[in-house]
């Protein structure tokens, strides 16, 4: 069981989808993210965030990679925040 969000999975995907050539890349550290569940969290949340074309969040270091244009820092933390974790 995972002690961050309480889910029963241990797997530890990192997930991304297609970027495009000319959007912007920001990466951010995610402190509290200990399974795939958690993981799954960050990126829905951020996805959601206007201007935001892609999402890459790897457990393992803890890196989140927001791809898109015009997006917000703030925004970003903010949604990592909605899920329940912290950008360091």
């Amino acid at each position: 069981m995972c002690q961050t969000c309480q889910c029963q999975t241990d797997t530890q995907p990192s997930t991304s989808s297609a970027v495009p050539v000319s959007a912007a890349s920001r990466d951010f550290t995610v402190s509290g993210m200990t399974c795939g569940h958690c993981v799954t969290s960050v990126r829905e949340e951020v996805s959601e965030v206007a201007g935001v074309e892609s999402v890459d969040v790897d457990l393992t270091s803890g890196r989140l990679t927001v791809t898109g244009e015009n997006v917000s820092d703030d925004a970003v933390k903010t949604a990592v925040a909605v899920a329940g974790y912290e950008v360091v």
